[in-house]
């Protein structure tokens, strides 16, 4: 049995991209996109048509417009594919604008239930500012589901479960990232500082009856993977995806509900000062949070400039 089938007994596995092929051939359960992955599936001449359907249906949209439809479009050909939930980035834009998100949100999941899709399997994707927090709030109160993402650091997973946001991506890969150009070392296993963040959010949730899903992002190698087993949800990109489904080995159980409850964690309770204080005292989670954003929000920049090219 091969290190994926094995995983998927602990763990539900989503496909981190804007590949269709991917999705149908490692059968994940959900999926997540972002404007970077987007961005790199219209430039293939595969995905063309879908781009060039946004823009021939929509003749007199803005750029941004356009791009709303685009998304559309991805997703529902991805739930064509999945039996679960997309996840669809808002603009990046606003992740500093509480508003801002919560309109666009509400726009995406109206473009979606126009399409006869319901708003049960999409998830909107939000950073994990203060800002972002507080759409997620009032968003879940409406029934629109949110994945937290562009998350970094303990303070933001426990803001993000105060408001009840359905699910988080804690960024492990970038996390690893940081602190291997910040200590000029090497992280393997349990000892990856990415894996540790997961794990502890994990187990406060688990320890302290937070429904709020975790699902582990932005892997670097299939160590960080399996060091998460028993994660509620995984994403995981193509190559990666590959790697898991052509090995094989053991997988064991690393993180439970059970085992939580030992964690020596302690409740947190955030305000607005608290959680800004503390964001602020991580140098890692200031900076990538910071950088996340810059990076989405220029590529939705860039695809919108290809949008203005062909319209």
């Amino acid at each position: 049995m091969t290190l994926l089938d094995q995983l998927k007994k602990f763990t539900i596995v989503v496909a981190d991209t804007g590949d269709f092929e991917t999705m149908k051939a490692h059968a994940p359960q959900d999926a997540t996109t972002n404007p970077s992955l987007i961005l790199k599936a219209v430039q293939k001449a595969e995905y063309q048509p879908l781009l060039e359907e946004a823009i021939r249906n929509h003749p007199s949209a803005s750029a941004n417009e356009v791009i709303d439809e685009l998304l559309i479009l991805f997703g529902r050909r991805i739930l064509e594919i999945i039996p679960g939930r997309v996840s669809t980035e808002a603009d990046a834009r606003l992740s500093f604008d509480t508003e801002g998100t919560i309109q666009k949100a509400r726009h995406l999941i109206s473009l979606y239930e126009k399409a006869g899709i319901p708003r049960e399997r999409v998830l909107i994707k939000i950073a994990s500012t203060w800002e972002g927090v507080r759409a997620a709030e009032q968003l879940e109160k409406e029934g629109i589901h949110c994945n937290m993402t562009l998350l970094f650091s303990f303070p933001q997973a426990v803001a993000c479960a105060q408001v009840g946001a359905k699910l988080i991506s804690p960024f492990v890969g970038r996390i690893y990232d940081w602190f291997k150009k910040h200590d000029g070392l090497e992280f393997t296993g349990a000892a990856d500082p990415g894996v540790r963040s997961v794990r502890l959010i994990y187990n406060y949730y688990k320890k302290f009856g937070h429904k709020t899903e975790v699902m582990g992002a932005s892997f670097r190698n299939i160590s960080q993977i399996l060091e998460l087993a028993g994660c509620d949800l995984l994403t995981i990109s193509p190559d990666l995806l590959a790697k898991l489904s052509m090995s094989e080995g053991i997988v064991e159980r690393k993180l439970s509900a059970e085992s939580a409850l030992n964690d020596p964690v302690e409740e947190m309770v955030l305000d607005e000062k608290s959680f800004r204080l503390l964001l602020n005292d991580d140098a890692m989670a200031t900076e990538k949070l910071a950088e996340g954003i810059r990076l989405f929000a220029a590529d939705t920049v860039k695809l919108e400039k290809i949008i203005v090219e062909k319209q």
